[in-house]
């Protein structure tokens, strides 16, 4: 839920975060001093422009990258200056990540790509049970290339869930698909976030899906240039683009 003044501890606290990619000769400053917090149950939209930073922000968040300066911590945890084995740790028990290509293993079923995650995790719900929560109970056998983009897009989504993860990423999920697609894509993330209380966090350059957040964070040229709490949140199904 959105922060109130009895707030829970966040789940992530970003402090002066900055990253620069270093090309050559040339620097490129991905981030400019990013000041961030998320909270437990939030469903967060990332909206810029291409090369706002956003992607950067996320794998930082996620632990797939790390800044060039700057703090991030997940609870209690300190990210920064972690070791590789810490973040392996951090990303297997904590988050699902979820991307614009789907990245499913072409020769196993939808069952057996979520199941590979559930192998991993400590105590991760079955594979049916994860499919059945993004509705696709009645193709859980069947394989990638037998199933739409949309559905390709739930069972990566299935797979993220699976290890109960208390955040989920989510980096354009919607990107590669129609509009009447990507809604039914929004609405298993939006049940996610609502039936099991995980933190959602969505980039996107689509400015309509930002009805459905908590809170819009607008980011442009590194930075967090404005935030945003729709008045009313917008079911994904009302959505339309």
């Amino acid at each position: 839920m959105p922060p109130s003044p009895s707030s829970p501890a966040p789940v992530f606290r970003a402090q002066g975060l900055t990253k620069v990619y270093r090309m050559g000769e040339v620097e490129v400053h991905a981030l400019r001093g990013v000041d961030l917090e998320l909270f437990p149950g939030e469903f967060v939209v990332l909206l810029g422009p291409s090369g706002s930073g956003k992607s950067t922000l996320l794998n930082i968040l996620g632990g797939l990258d790390a800044p060039s300066g700057g703090d991030v911590w997940y609870v209690d945890h300190r990210l920064t200056g972690a070791d590789d084995r810490a973040l392996t740790r951090f990303r297997r028990e904590h988050v699902g990540f979820v991307f614009q290509f789907y990245n499913l293993i072409p020769s196993l079923t939808a069952r057996e790509n979520v199941a590979i995650v559930t192998e991993l995790a400590e105590h991760p719900m079955p594979p049916e049970e994860a499919l059945a929560r993004v509705g696709l109970d009645d193709r859980m056998d069947h394989f990638p290339a037998q199933m739409s983009g949309g559905e390709q897009q739930r069972v990566a989504i299935a797979r993220a869930i699976a290890k109960r993860p208390a955040v989920l990423l989510c980096d354009e999920p919607t990107g590669a698909l129609d509009s009447v697609t990507g809604v039914r894509v929004l609405e298993a993330l939006e049940q996610v976030n609502t039936q099991l209380g995980t933190t959602t966090v969505v980039i996107t350059h689509n400015a309509g899906i930002a009805a459905m957040a908590h809170r819009v964070l607008y980011l442009g040229d590194g930075r967090i240039v404005r935030e945003e709490r729709p008045p009313r949140r917008v079911p994904a199904k009302e959505l339309s683009w």
